[in-house]
């Protein structure tokens, strides 16, 4: 159980969890890693826990270092489990040690574990003394969850940045520049997708309050450590939370028998004869999360569904429910599709498009195998609709 020295005296303790492949919803094709980080200091502080699951592996590495029952402080910066379902193992070898966290921490914390534990509320602007270091705290709610919180240490320049700027992704190298850079980046993006887009002005104000601080590392709950490309993350994700849009669609569909898929594919063509970058995205051989981290610099979402049932597919009625929920913004947006007798699917589709306050520029079905007259109709409604 490798712990590793990021700064002297401060170590990662935490979990590599390399099997993982489902994350409520949101598909983890490269596994993840859940940090935690133990700063020896007058007071021994632990930031975060891991998955309860995992909590052997967390104890283990600890006790590498000192004895577990020498914590004197956990820093809970998220109550979510995969960040705080160690700290009742931890509470068992350090029953003494007091829980850092925000008001809203404190509240889950207390519901999660139905616990008396000792528990310091802080605040922003508040700072808690280790002895030679410090940390201060910034409340963070909404990123993503109300108890969110980060704690940066002046004397080190380290930003503890919680599941902001992390990463779903598992390897045995902790730093950004350890690891394929290109890699890193691509499951960053797609964690700002799948689990804190809904949250963009709340990240911006997180963003914010970094740039008024000296960082030099910044140590997420997920993923590698930035150290060697802040300068490369940081500007990503002020484009990201500033909805920054390209000139570029998103073509996503499913299919029963090929008529939908063909008007799929006009739709692509429409779109590259303006220009326009191109995703074709068939619901039957792509995961909804790996399409949500093409959206979010996308400028058209086009959405298509054969008639089944007199409903749209199951499918694409379970990527419209993921999509509206992460709840990205300012998109246009056209709907597509083939019916026999029913042709109820396009305003199902678009009432999802509605919700999320989409711009509907087209909307279009068309009955039974299209024929080639029906396909220019087509094209040429959507050339016109397109800006």
């Amino acid at each position: 159980m490798k712990t590793e020295e990021i700064k002297p005296g401060i170590y990662w303790v935490g979990a590599i969890d390399w099997d993982v492949r489902n994350f409520h919803g949101y598909l983890t094709q490269r596994g993840t890693t859940y940090n935690a980080y133990l700063i020896i200091d007058e007071k021994v502080t632990l930031i975060d826990t891991v998955k309860p699951n995992f909590s052997d592996k967390l104890i283990s590495r600890i006790k590498q270092i000192i004895d577990p029952s020498k914590i004197d402080y956990i820093v809970s910066n998220h109550v979510e489990m995969d960040h705080s379902g160690s700290i009742p193992e931890i509470m068992k070898y350090a029953p003494n040690a007091t829980i850092i966290t925000c008001p809203k921490g404190d509240t889950g914390l207390k519901a999660h574990f139905k616990e008396d534990w000792n528990f310091k509320i802080v605040k922003t602007g508040d700072s808690v003394s280790l002895g030679k270091r410090s940390l201060e705290f910034f409340l963070t709610p909404m990123v993503h969850w109300p108890d969110n919180m980060i704690a940066y240490m002046p004397e080190e320049k380290i930003l503890f940045s919680n599941d902001s700027l992390g990463q779903h992704y598992a390897s045995s190298a902790r730093f950004d520049d350890e690891c394929p850079l290109d890699i890193v980046m691509e499951e960053a993006k797609k964690y700002y997708a799948n689990i804190v887009l809904p949250y963009g002005k709340q990240v911006q104000k997180e963003l914010d309050a970094a740039a008024t601080l000296d960082i030099k590392m910044i140590a997420p709950s997920h993923g590698v450590i930035w150290r060697s490309h802040i300068d490369k993350i940081i500007p990503l994700y002020q484009k990201w939370c500033q909805n920054e849009i390209e000139k570029k669609a998103v073509i996503v569909y499913d299919t029963m028998w090929k008529s939908t898929e063909i008007m799929a594919n006009s739709v692509l063509e429409v779109f590259e004869e303006k220009g326009y970058k191109v995703s074709l995205r068939n619901l039957q051989h792509n995961h909804i999360s790996d399409i949500m981290t093409e959206l979010i610099d996308t400028e058209y979402i086009c959405v298509g569904s054969p008639t089944l049932n007199s409903t749209m597919m199951p499918s694409v009625a379970g990527f419209l429910t993921y999509m509206s929920g992460l709840a990205p913004k300012g998109r246009k947006a056209i709907s597509f599709g083939s019916y026999g007798w029913g042709g109820k699917t396009m305003a199902e589709i678009n009432a999802f498009f509605e919700k999320s306050g989409f711009d509907i520029v087209a909307s279009e079905k068309l009955k039974y195998i299209p024929g080639e007259e029906d396909l220019e109709i087509f094209k040429k409604t959507l050339s016109e609709a397109i800006n």
